[in-house]
């Protein structure tokens, strides 16, 4: 994926804070890097984008272990239902635990 450079500086208020809305900030969170915007604090303003983006990959992670038990618990079903034990054809290419 090729990283895109973005000054802040030749984008409109209203451009930020729809990409902050687009990358799941809340209000609270695009006022701040506004704020610090205004004040010039890129270092913050990193910061700030950084803490957010550790906050969605901790979602993301905690989705993919709810995924992974969904995927256990359909496949201990299925090998259960099946009186052959053989549920191969129905784990969708995941590894069971």
């Amino acid at each position: 994926m090729k990283r895109q450079t973005i000054s802040t500086a030749s984008m409109a208020p209203r451009a930020l804070l729809d990409n902050l809305r687009d990358a799941g900030c809340d209000a609270e969170t695009a006022a701040q890097f506004m704020a610090l915007e205004e004040a010039g604090a890129l270092p913050e303003q990193l910061r700030l984008l950084s803490a957010h983006r550790r906050q969605l990959l901790d979602q993301l992670h905690q989705a993919e272990r709810r995924i992974d038990c969904l995927d256990y618990l359909t496949y201990r079903l299925q090998t259960r239902a099946d009186p052959r034990g053989d549920a191969t054809n129905h784990s969708h290419g995941r590894n069971p635990r």
